[in-house]
């Protein structure tokens, strides 16, 4: 068994504790909070599950990696904070833990990193001995391993479309909802996430892993944003109230182009409500979310991926599967040589030994 620490209990980390219990070649042996209200809690009732796990959380950071983990989920944010994510992974993978994290933007395409994301991850893992893999909760595999494999069923490929499709009305992270997204802001607020380059500061890493896989070279990456009002107010579940007037639903791209047109898209089609931008793209059945990838060319491919979680919630389904495929490569990554992978090195697998696994 593979002693396994997960780092952080918010939406992605639920998750993992679940990832992690569930999968059978690891062990659950520390969480690690920030909030005190959660130190001493079960892992079991902070992951949303019906059972206890018997690892009580705490925040001794300096504790969990002196007691050398072979494996950390990393399922902190690094919204509003990259410095001091990149700190805690660095830290951890030169404590020669194998890390697997959504939470570094600039890594998705490890190759083409900056240095100053690069380098401190390089020489942590010439110091300890670890690894890390990083890819997103948007989740990653839609945006890299699903568009790849599908792309090599078609003929002609004239372009690879990838889109999230998400209503965030079920969403439990009103900080960024609102502030770093804008949601329930004047029309005339800029939200980080929204500013100029900044989608292409989180997004362009996996057009450029693509770009690579298909063996095409960018002219460029550019980005589209389009945002809608709320016509009425709405209340949700979550996080209250959105007023009329104020923003209510984004759609963006992040394009790459090759040869003057743009070839590898990722886009995002976000709601705070349903009612919202109704000619927007939807999930096919007007549920909370979907995950979809199109090949145009011949023939014209369409996957659409659903996922739900925690009840009937696609917001902490999408979640889920994101987590799946970190959680999931932590055994292969344990028995691979210690460095830096991206979602081109580690392999999707089958999961071997999980089928009827409660």
């Amino acid at each position: 068994m593979i002693p396994t620490v997960v780092w952080g209990t918010g939406n992605v980390g639920r998750a993992a504790i679940r990832a992690v219990d569930a999968h059978p070649a690891l062990e659950l042996t520390a969480v690690l909070v920030h909030d005190p209200a959660k130190t001493g809690r079960d892992a079991g009732e902070l992951g949303g599950l019906d059972r206890r796990l018997g690892v009580s959380a705490t925040d001794d950071v300096g504790a969990v990696l002196d007691a050398r983990p072979r494996a950390v989920v990393y399922a902190a944010s690094g919204d509003l904070r990259p410095d001091e994510a990149l700190a805690d992974v660095v830290r951890a993978v030169a404590a020669g833990a194998v890390v697997v994290t959504p939470a570094l933007y600039p890594l998705y395409d490890q190759r083409g990193a900056p240095p100053e994301f690069r380098d401190p991850v390089l020489a942590a893992v010439a110091e300890g001995g670890g690894s890390l893999f990083v890819s997103g909760v948007d989740p990653g595999w839609g945006n890299d391993v699903l568009p790849l494999l599908v792309s090599g069923l078609g003929t002609v490929v004239d372009a690879v479309r990838c889109q999230e499709i998400f209503d965030y009305s079920t969403y439990e992270q009103e900080e960024s909802v609102r502030h770093l997204i804008g949601m329930g802001h004047p029309m005339d607020y800029e939200p980080l996430m929204l500013a100029p380059s900044i989608p292409t500061m989180v997004w362009g890493g996996q057009i450029r892993l693509m770009a690579r896989a298909l063996g095409v070279e960018l002219d460029d990456i550019r980005e589209t944003l389009d945002r809608r009002a709320l016509d009425t107010t709405v209340t949700t579940r979550t996080m209250g109230v959105f007023e009329a007037g104020t923003q209510g639903a984004v759609r963006f791209e992040v394009q790459g182009v090759v040869d003057g047109s743009p070839r590898i898209v990722i886009e995002h089609v976000t709601r705070i409500h349903a009612s919202c931008a109704p000619d927007w793209p939807a999930p096919p059945d007007g549920g909370d979310g979907a995950h979809r990838v199109i090949i145009e060319g011949r023939p014209r491919i369409v996957v659409t991926v659903e996922a739900t979680d925690e009840g009937e919630n696609r917001s902490a389904g999408g979640n889920a599967t994101a987590v799946g495929r970190l959680v999931g490569a932590i055994d292969w990554l344990v028995d691979a040589e210690p460095g830096l992978y991206d979602a081109l090195d580690v392999p999707l697998r089958p999961a071997t030994g999980r089928l009827g696994r409660k």
